[in-house]
């Protein structure tokens, strides 16, 4: 667990990798007890990601767990442009 803590405080997005039924969400979820868990595999969620990619980011303004997120690909788009966004503001030229 502290492997990923560490990764979290250096990086805004942290992605875990791993096959099916390995233990990649209870390591997330003790990891991270603090923060929302949100499952794309739920239909109703999904549908709110793919209608409202914007609001559905937004609604978890200090970070959620998003498993199985490849069932909402277009998401990590979003996630992307916000991440570049928040680290153009942080950087000093």
């Amino acid at each position: 667990m502290p492997y990923i803590q560490d990764l979290a405080k250096k990086y805004l997005v942290v992605t875990l990798l791993g096959p099916r039924q390995s233990g990649k969400t209870t390591l997330v979820r003790a990891s991270f007890p603090s923060k929302p868990y949100v499952n794309m595999e739920d239909f109703d969620v999904r549908s709110l990601a793919t209608l409202d990619p914007k609001s559905f980011i937004a609604a978890y303004p200090h970070g959620a767990i998003f498993d199985e997120v490849q069932r909402a690909p277009h998401l990590l788009s979003y996630i992307q442009v916000l991440v570049d966004e928040l680290s153009k503001k942080d950087c000093s030229f």
